[in-house]
């Protein structure tokens, strides 16, 4: 293996994605590569990456790693943060054999990873998935004892301008299968008319989509200067003791922000905001829902997702996967069929129980999906 390019590096992949251009070499000291970052990088065409980190530690299978090489694009592993150092932007090196040269200088060296590699390392990292649920289990336990005042009032509401109040709001998170999710939500959006609330880069796929976000709510650390400049409305999650470093960001583009110090995450606060502002039905898309999802987030628990979801309950929808049903091989007549012969008893019971009205909203948002009306 061997690969002459000009490098970028950073120690935030999610940054360097945006920058670095194809046919290029992505240095980063980045520990369990995860899934939005390998296919920023898949995105991005790049050549190779180097990391200073491990790719996979073994805590979990996280399953950046296997994209990279799934797309052919080989890793080495492990060069260490001297190495990572060392190494400067626009630096043109040749990587041979795990080992990385600039003007024939030995700079590092770190472990290939191809395909067998990465397939042996998550084989045995499923291995060690028992013990790491022990200890997320225990954190979300004793995290949600310290954030419960999230729910139980002792987070202010902002003031927000942003009109939620008996309307349909859907949340936007970068996260597992976004693309085909939003893909999938298309004819939803068209129609209802949703409020749009990108949750940092979430905003950016909106905008990808052709959709103006209503409000971004996040820290600033991974949405786009133009995704700011198209919001109606910004609300800036800051730390439990006021400090919002995002907002300065924001300051610096000429905007206006409203801040919301709060625990938890990003996505939690802009589901618990539209709740509190009595949206009617909140549809929570790429959101982050199990372990998997919240280690490749760099969280040890999900305390403050589940007291929120906890609180907001049936007034929440998760569109995750609503692209694989859409994609089914179902024949249109059987669907149907199906339809018309629930649909008359349900009705009569929906009529008269308020929970049932909201399942049979659920249930009108997935047959137009589905069904493509």
């Amino acid at each position: 293996m061997r690969v002459e390019a000009k490098l970028k590096k950073d120690r935030k992949t999610k940054k360097l994605a945006k920058r670095i251009e194809p046919g290029q070499i992505a240095v980063i000291n980045h520990i369990d590569i995860d899934e939005v970052a390998a296919n920023s990088l898949v995105e991005a065409k790049i050549k190779l990456v180097v990391n200073a980190d491990k790719s996979i530690s073994g805590r979990y299978p996280n399953a950046g790693p296997r994209i990279l090489v799934d797309n052919n694009i080989l890793i080495v592993d492990n060069i260490g943060i001297d190495a990572f150092d060392d190494l400067q932007e626009d630096d043109f090196i040749v990587v041979e054999d795990g080992e990385i040269y600039r003007r024939d200088k030995l700079i590092g060296r770190g472990e290939v990873m191809d395909k067998e590699v990465v397939d042996e390392k998550i084989r045995l990292a499923y291995e060690n998935i028992g013990q790491e649920l022990d200890r997320f289990i225990d954190n979300t336990i004793e995290y949600a004892k310290r954030e419960k005042g999230m729910i139980l009032g002792d987070v202010e509401i902002p003031k927000m301008s942003t009109k939620f109040a008996d309307r349909h709001v859907l949340v936007v998170v970068r996260g597992h299968n976004y693309k085909d999710d939003l893909h999938a939500m298309i004819n939803y959006i068209e129609e209802v008319k949703p409020v749009l609330v990108g949750v940092d880069g979430g905003a950016d796929a909106l905008m990808e989509f052709g959709y103006k976000p209503d409000l971004i709510v996040g820290d600033m650390d991974s949405v786009s200067d133009e995704a700011l400049m198209a919001a109606d409305e910004i609300l800036v999650h800051a730390y439990v003791d006021g400090r919002a470093p995002g907002l300065k960001r924001v300051e610096d583009l000429g905007l206006k922000a409203v801040v919301m110090p709060s625990p938890g995450t990003s996505e939690d606060i802009a589901m618990l905001v539209a709740y509190e502002y009595k949206a009617q039905l909140i549809v929570a898309l790429g959101t982050h829902s199990n372990m998997i999802d919240f280690l490749e987030k760099g969280r040890k628990g999900m305390a403050s997702t589940f007291l929120v979801r906890l609180k907001i309950g049936d007034r929440l929808i998760d569109a995750k996967g609503v692209s694989m049903l859409y994609k089914s091989r179902l024949k249109i007549k059987y669907i149907v069929a199906l339809i018309l012969t629930g649909l008359f008893p349900v009705l009569i019971v929906a009529s008269l129980s308020p929970k049932v009205q909201t399942f049979m909203q659920l249930l009108q948002i997935k047959m137009k999906l589905l069904l493509q009306m």
